[in-house]
């Protein structure tokens, strides 16, 4: 029978991941389509088992075997159950129930591609619309964080275990601009403060209000320097923190993606927009045609300038103020690219110069005020539209850049027989070895067969 989403088993399924991090509506019209079965001392699935359904835990235990061998026992209670059993197709182990046990077989399809979540903007920070009846269940929102849609089941689980609920009354300081702090947040309930200080003596300036859901903290990691705000918790908070080794381990390698510079030109391509987050100065200085400026410290309160519909390439002088604005844009559901090693890293030829650097302005953060329009921005570079003379220099870019790759490929080619040859050669020694260890025990064992037979009257 379909599962009731206010039953005792709609609040375990609640709980699943990703469902959790459904709104109620979508999540109601699954439940309707679902089934729970049951089962009693029997297997769940064995190894091969080719059905690429994904199996659910609702209650009961289920042992994990290889060869009737124990590897793991997943309870319904325990925060294993929130993620599917054994999900490799075809499967490498076999599931077995320990007694009764009640599970779901769902679709991977309906769960791998969830209907996207609702945002509400206002002019301060993002609002998840949520239902009243929603679960206040700390995995649900977790999972409501934009910051964690994109990132591998395995880090998911990883982080529901290491996650630390800390409590803070309201009015208290939770973190103080300029005090070093080895942790990343996230906001399991309440409401907080962000206010920011130019210098000691001046005045407090209120940068937003966030609630439940937000993250705090990536920025002093990534930069691996002191809170540059401080949040102070306008209610009784509960935050949940990940200290920073798992933060970068789980969290941010896994999300942040780069570019060099062949592939950015191909993304420019698909329209994308080129935003350099240096300052103004190091921007009037040489930048990218066709890009936009916003100074990494500016970039929280004018991201919102920035077309959503496309991806952003991000443009510094270095990997950590890139890393930090990417990770900012993904907090908000923008596709933000890295430009690996930055501005520095690209080789000026004369070839290039004039299509690719300005060294005159063209797009200042001066622009940005209250009458910013979209017309102002380029989504990436027209070639078609571009001068001949650009279009020649173009071509003559491209064809400089197939030499060079073309060079780099017949290094690599040579390279790879050499490793090839050194490799079979490493074989090679490792089969004589193997041959002569085995020669030299079978004589041990001999010895050691005489010597017992010496040993006996």
């Amino acid at each position: 029978m379909p599962v009731d989403l206010s039953s005792t088993e709609g609040s375990i399924i609640r709980k699943l991941i990703p469902l959790a991090s459904l709104p109620s509506k979508p999540l109601k019209a699954l439940c309707a389509a679902m089934e729970v079965e049951e089962i009693h001392d029997d297997f769940l699935f064995k190894k091969g088992d080719t059905d690429n359904r994904l199996v659910y835990l609702v209650s009961g235990t289920v042992s994990l075997q290889a060869q009737d061998l124990v590897i793991d026992t997943i309870d319904a209670n325990s925060q294993a159950a929130h993620f599917a059993l054994a999900h490799q197709i075809p499967r490498k182990i076999d599931a077995f129930a320990k007694g009764v046990v009640r599970y779901l077989r769902l679709s991977a399809d309906v769960i791998n591609n969830p209907p996207p979540l609702v945002y509400q903007e206002d002019d301060g920070y993002i609002v998840i619309e949520e239902d009243e009846s929603d679960t206040q269940d700390w995995v649900t929102v977790l999972l409501k964080a934009p910051i964690f849609h994109d990132l591998p089941p395995a880090n998911l689980q990883k982080i529901l275990i290491n996650l630390k609920d800390v409590n803070f009354n309201k009015g208290t300081v939770i973190l103080e601009q300029g005090r070093i702090d080895d942790y990343y947040y996230l906001i399991k309930s309440g409401s907080c403060l962000l206010t920011h200080k130019s210098s000691p003596d001046a005045k407090e300036i209120k940068l937003a209000q966030i609630g439940k859901g937000n993250t705090l903290g990536e920025d002093a990691l990534i930069f691996e320097a002191p809170r540059t705000e401080t949040i102070t918790a306008l209610t009784d908070v509960t935050l949940m923190r990940l200290n920073k080794q798992q933060f970068i381990e789980l969290i941010k390698k896994p999300l942040l993606k780069f570019v060099d510079f062949f592939e950015m030109q191909q993304v420019l391509m698909t329209g994308a927009t080129l935003l350099d987050v240096r300052t103004a100065s190091e921007y009037r200085e040489r930048h990218l045609n066709g890009s936009i400026n916003i100074p990494f410290a500016l970039l929280k309160a004018r991201y919102k300038m920035l077309p959503s519909e496309s991806a952003v390439i991000i443009i510094s002088h270095d990997d950590k103020t890139s890393e930090a604005a990417a990770f900012f844009l993904t907090k908000y559901k923008y596709a933000a690219l890295i430009l690996q090693g930055g501005i520095d890293n690209i080789t000026v030829t004369p070839e290039n110069e004039a299509v690719f650097f300005n060294r005159v302005s063209d797009f200042s953060t001066s622009q940005l005020d209250s009458n910013w329009k979209d017309d102002n921005v380029y989504g990436g570079i027209d070639w078609l539209t571009l001068p001949n003379t650009d279009l020649d220099a173009r071509i003559a870019f491209l064809e400089s850049e197939n030499k060079r790759l073309t060079k780099a490929y017949a290094e690599l080619q040579q390279q790879y027989a050499q490793i090839k040859t050194e490799k079979d050669e490493a074989e090679k020694q490792c089969r004589i070895l193997f041959k002569q260890v085995d020669k030299l025990t079978q004589v041990l064992n001999k010895f050691k067969m005489a010597q017992t037979n010496r040993q006996q009257p």
